[in-house]
């Protein structure tokens, strides 16, 4: 059995499961010239409570923990620190390698499991951003996202897990990753075979998950507002 948290999170057994923390972002878009308030303070803050909350033996990030593909001074240093908050309240960190993760191996120093793909009970869980064997599935790499309409009407994008049988979509965890609408792309190769329409919708809002049943029912509800 697993449990979706609101805190962009799943739980199974003694795990917790994020994905997509993307930490270095900000350095990554200054470098481009584009400069952001800094959200990692925000974010580290975000784990901890999460997991002093549900005090879970194992966290498990699957893939994407950094952002750039070349390294950064900056980016290793917010790594180091991110680690050294998050060490004490777990026994064990494991990372699920994704498609953002190139060079990461040094962490293993810092005491963090640096995995491809990982098993809990019948779920294999991997990045996304490639296929392999197996038969359920936990990826990240989405960043699944859909467009509501406000009470005032205006569109408005948000972060949703996808939850099929042989496969769970996470939000992304990471405070700037804004989401990809699944209703005008799909990223990852696994959402490409399957009928997304018979998909459940669930959005995590402040300490709840708001359940929109399945995404080609709420596509006829938005169809008609």
């Amino acid at each position: 059995m697993y449990e979706l948290l609101p805190q962009k999170a799943i739980k199974i057994k003694n795990s917790i499961i994020i994905a997509d923390l993307h930490i270095g972002y900000e350095e990554s878009m200054a470098k481009e010239g584009i400069y952001l308030p800094k959200a990692f303070r925000q974010m580290v803050n975000s784990v901890l409570a999460l997991l002093r909350e549900e005090r879970p033996k194992r966290l498990i990030i699957n893939g994407d923990l950094k952002h750039s593909f070349i390294p950064l001074k900056r980016e290793k240093l917010e790594l180091k620190a991110f680690f050294g908050k998050v060490t004490p309240l777990v026994e064990e960190i494991v990372v699920v390698r994704g498609n953002h993760d190139v060079g990461i191996s040094w962490v293993r120093e810092l005491g963090v499991e640096v995995v491809d793909e990982l098993e809990i009970g019948k779920w294999k869980i991997v990045h996304g951003h490639k296929l392999v064997e197996g038969e359920k599935f936990i990826i990240g790499h989405e960043h699944p996202a859909i467009r509501l309409r406000d009470e005032v009407g205006a569109l408005i994008k948000v972060p949703i897990f996808l939850v099929g049988d042989p496969l769970i979509v996470l939000p992304a965890f990471s405070p700037w990753a804004y989401g990809n609408d699944i209703l005008r792309e799909i990223v990852s190769p696994f959402l490409r075979d399957v009928d997304l329409f018979n998909f459940k919708v669930l959005v995590p809002l402040d300490k709840e998950l708001l359940d929109f049943g399945k995404l080609g029912d709420l596509i006829k509800a938005l169809q008609r507002i």
